[in-house]
């Protein structure tokens, strides 16, 4: 579970089933930048892990709905306090990797052989 709770794709998909059930479509138009597959694939194992439902509508095409379990209501819980944590430190995080980019690169161009 500590997997499933470091993937971004999880946690994407638990924030926006928060507010209620959703379409794989809304999903998908909702999680920017996940695929199809990893759509699929996600919610798969969250159905697998007993944190989502999945209903099947008899209309044509079929409608699937995804909702969060209780399970996964009570597992939305520490994923909101990371994801909050997250946007909080968004902007000290991005310097802090900007300044360890920058001393690496002067680190690896200092590394070169002088060239002439």
């Amino acid at each position: 579970m500590l997997s499933r709770l470091g993937d971004k794709w999880t946690v994407l998909v638990i924030m926006m089933l928060r507010s209620g059930p959703k379409r794989f479509g809304v999903l998908k138009r909702s999680v920017v930048g996940i695929s199809q597959r990893m759509l699929t694939l996600t919610l798969r194992a969250l159905e697998r892990d007993g944190l989502v439902s999945r209903t099947v509508y008899p209309t044509t095409p079929p409608a699937v709905e995804y909702a969060l379990t209780e399970l996964g209501q009570s597992f939305a819980e520490p994923i909101v306090g990371l994801g909050s944590w997250v946007f909080e430190h968004h902007d000290r995080i991005h310097t802090a990797r900007a300044a360890f980019d920058a001393r690496k690169a002067q680190e690896d161009k200092a590394k070169e052989p002088n060239r002439r």
